[in-house]
């Protein structure tokens, strides 16, 4: 089989991607979240494949689980792991709007993850136009919460991964078009400041903040902060009225290591911060969901070895390596599931206003992902 000859035309697969990438889906916003699952049912039914809309978590968007024709289909193969919410609200269109400059393409969500998704799906698309059959079935899940730690879709993950030989994640790719095979463990936690109100025009002195106590307690997290494990505080929300000392005051924050006995330190010293305060005052912290780190195991890294052999035989090289940044990857990775992490596109900004995609990277993307799909059997 020639997979290098498969023919990825840019400019179709761009215009398919556009589509995804002006249908806003932020993880908060269910109704867009739902369209978004709307366009890519549409693609995947197009594409051959019979697909099941999975309700989503509560408050959240749906989910999608596809399964292409095989003789085979309904055996454990390979399942394709993707998640279509963003963090970038609806709107930011208008200040991240989708071009293409040379060979680079904006776009919200278009690097994290939605073109890795979107060439990944043109892969099982590129074969089939081909005629080449993949020894395996290929199924693809498509999740709606992954941005904020997938707490309502880890058990539909671990559900149907289980049922699979082999996972891959189009996750934006290594710099130096690289791949992931590991992890770093994430906790998320939940904070609370409980102050005491009083009149903040004629009455001052007799409250006691909220707001304030938890402006202390980020200095204080934020510098917790080593090689080891990292502390960030990235949401913030507390008071009503200007003229009232505020009562409750929440946060969100997030720590990162590389080692599992690392976070679960972090995880202690973030919990002590926990307590009534001589003031009157109370700070508490309540954990929330967790990433296990995920250590590359021998299943992984022979689903690696078949990567790099692709990758030869299409004419360039690719390394490995863990990474930081949670994915779906470390629930199925650290489970013993041969998972391959970090297969889509390269590019550089996401989650931010200059976030893009290497142009070229769709079609080599694409085709190593053809490669794998049709490479890998039992």
């Amino acid at each position: 089989m020639n997979i290098a000859a498969l023919p990825f035309d840019t400019d179709e697969t761009l215009a398919g991607l556009r589509r995804w990438i002006e249908c806003e889906s932020p993880t908060f916003d269910t109704p867009a979240v739902n369209r978004m699952m709307d366009l890519a049912a549409d693609d995947l039914a197009g594409a051959g494949a019979a697909v099941r809309r999975i309700p989503g978590p509560m408050g959240l968007g749906d989910c999608l689980l596809a399964d292409f024709p095989h003789p085979r289909r309904g055996e454990p193969g390979i399942l394709m792991m993707s998640h279509l919410d963003t963090v970038h609200p609806v709107g930011t269109l208008d200040a991240l709007p989708f071009r293409r400059e040379g060979e680079i393409c904006y776009g919200p969500g278009i690097l994290d993850m939605k073109g890795g998704a979107f060439a990944g799906l043109r892969a099982i698309v590129e074969l089939a136009r081909a005629g080449i059959a993949t020894p395996l079935p290929v199924s693809v899940l498509l999740t709606s919460d992954e941005e904020i730690g997938s707490p309502g879709t880890r058990d539909l993950i671990m559900e149907n991964a289980g049922r699979h030989r082999y996972v891959l994640v189009p996750e934006p790719g290594r710099p130096g078009n690289g791949v992931v095979t590991g992890r770093y463990a994430i906790a998320r936690y939940d904070l609370l400041a409980e102050g005491k109100p009083s009149h903040a025009g004629s009455r001052l002195k007799e409250g006691r903040s909220a707001i304030g106590l938890m402006a202390r307690q980020i200095l204080a997290i934020e510098p917790m902060s080593d090689d080891d494990c990292t502390f960030s505080v990235g949401v913030i929300e507390g008071g009503r009225w200007v003229n009232c000392v505020s009562t409750t005051c929440r946060a969100e924050a997030l720590s990162m290591a590389k080692r599992q006995a690392d976070l679960d330190r972090g995880v202690e010293r973030m919990l002590a911060l926990s307590g009534p305060r001589p003031d009157g005052t109370r700070f508490t912290v309540t954990r929330g969901v967790t990433r296990p780190v995920w250590e590359p195991d021998g299943g992984t890294m022979r689903l690696y070895e078949v990567a790099q052999e692709v990758a030869r035989d299409l004419g360039f090289t690719i390394g490995h390596g863990s990474a930081g940044g949670g994915s779906d990857a470390n629930f199925t990775g650290a489970a013993g599931i041969p998972s391959l992490d970090g297969l889509g596109l390269l590019g550089a900004g996401y989650h931010t206003l200059e976030e893009h995609i290497e142009v070229a990277s769709l079609a080599q993307r694409g085709r190593l992902m053809a490669g794998l799909l049709a490479w890998l059997d039992a």
